[in-house]
């Protein structure tokens, strides 16, 4: 049984996930742990999967606090003083799907051994229940998120910067704006009202979705534009221009700010950061956040994150924190616009395609893809095939998700002629 994809448990709300998966879920956490708190996005099937979880955990006497709505990093947060947290989200997926992330209590996701032992007890029905009289309570809890914005305020210097907030009408409504205030920022929200329809734009914070907030930092004269996805573990931004920052130069920029000796970002990772840190140490992973937090915990560096929009400081949590790291954005251009610490990193062109091909070919073409990129220079296979070439970088990796197989190099000059040549190899694999 393989229910755990990188980033938790995620479907199609009703089809995919629904009450008698939650159900046994719940059955196998409570097997497992003897105290759970729960949070959850505002997603229409949420409730509905929260009931479930709640059955299945009572059944085997777990004790199970409900938090309500809010964000993934603060449930991560509350996490501390549970054995367990189980967050009801499919963060930035869309409306209609919905999902079930597990959290330990230093705000590390459930490992991928954790995974399989949830897995194990569902697929052997190895649950643990309890007699009538030993059914677990039930209570609720209010106070989570406070707690969660006074500790990022406790960090923090105030700011008096002009702020337009989009959280895409999701879980951030209940913390994001309200911290920035209390950081002393003008903040004007964009989509902060909760609404599981998400109906003014896609969840995902990509460049695309975001014209509504390009178009109010310049109309309003904001210094900085933040936006969250469906939970707000993910957090992008658009300069005072409205330019939108890519997460590459997101990564080269938080890294840099607290720069020490080691930082832990995922395969598909731009070269931006390895030049602009120098001789901090770039490790890298398999892309998806629990795999980034876990090389920070194994080696001890003291930050990393993805492209996407996830932003791990370890001092605080093994959780993406798009909350924390927005305000630490807006501290970071207190001194400096964030246009001018943008152009001061170095850029590189990358480009990205997709090619058709079927499941059962899969395993077959990147075999013979690997035979013909091993020539070309140092290949390592964490995720997908990269290879590392003194101009530049390849990789090669099958979709999780669907019938492709997806291509991307970056290179400080004739990048195209690089892409190209690996597009042949990996179309003549797959015939």
């Amino acid at each position: 049984m393989k229910l755990f994809g990188s980033s938790g448990i995620r479907g199609l709300a009703n089809k995919v996930i629904g009450p008698e998966l939650a159900l046994n879920v719940g059955m196998a956490v409570g097997t497992m742990a003897d105290s759970v708190v729960i949070g959850k996005d505002p997603r229409i099937a949420a409730d509905m999967i929260e009931q479930a979880l709640i059955a299945g955990l009572s059944a085997t006497g777990c004790e199970v606090t409900l938090g309500g709505l809010m964000s993934t990093p603060t449930l991560a947060f509350a996490t501390v003083d549970y054995d367990c947290g189980i967050m009801i989200t499919a963060s930035h997926n869309p409306a209609e799907d919905v999902g079930i992330k597990l959290w330990n209590p230093d705000g590390m996701a459930f490992d991928s051994q954790q995974q399989k032992r949830i897995e194990h007890i569902i697929e052997n029905n190895e649950y643990a229940t309890v007699t009538w009289n030993e059914v677990g309570n039930v209570k609720y809890e209010e106070g989570f998120v406070k707690r969660h914005c006074n500790a990022i305020l406790s960090r923090m210097q105030p700011s008096h910067k002009r702020v337009v907030v989009d959280c895409g009408c999701g879980a951030g409504c209940t913390i994001t704006p309200y911290l920035l205030r209390q950081l002393g920022c003008e903040v004007i929200s964009l989509n902060c009202q909760p609404d599981g329809y998400f109906p003014a734009r896609n969840c995902e914070p990509a460049e695309k979705n975001l014209g509504q907030l390009i178009k109010a930092v310049r109309a309003f004269e904001a210094d900085i534009g933040i936006a969250h996805d469906g939970d707000a573990d993910r957090m992008m931004v658009v300069d005072e221009q409205g330019n939108f920052v890519s997460g590459d130069e997101l990564l080269a920029l938080f890294a840099l700010q607290q720069k020490q000796d080691k930082v832990v970002v995922p395969v598909d990772t731009s070269m931006i950061v390895d030049d602009a840190l120098g001789d901090t140490k770039v490790l890298r992973c398999r892309v998806g956040d629990v795999y980034v937090a876990e090389q920070i915990k194994a080696s001890g560096a003291y930050f990393g994150g993805e492209p996407s929009g996830s932003w791990i400081f370890p001092d605080v949590s093994y959780c993406p924190d798009g909350i924390y790291a927005a305000a630490r954005i807006v501290g970071m251009i207190e001194n400096s616009s964030l246009s001018k610490m943008v152009v001061d990193l170095p850029h590189y062109t990358t480009l990205r395609d997709t090619i058709e091909c079927a499941e059962d070919r899969k395993e077959a073409a990147m075999q013979r893809i690997k035979q013909s990129l091993e020539m070309m220079g140092n290949v390592t296979t964490i995720d997908g095939i990269r290879v590392d070439m003194e101009n530049g970088w390849v990789l090669v990796r099958p979709s999780g998700t669907e019938p492709k197989i997806r291509i991307t190099a970056e290179a400080r000059e004739d990048v195209d002629e690089l892409f190209d040549k690996v597009m042949r190899i990996a179309r003549g694999a797959i015939q």
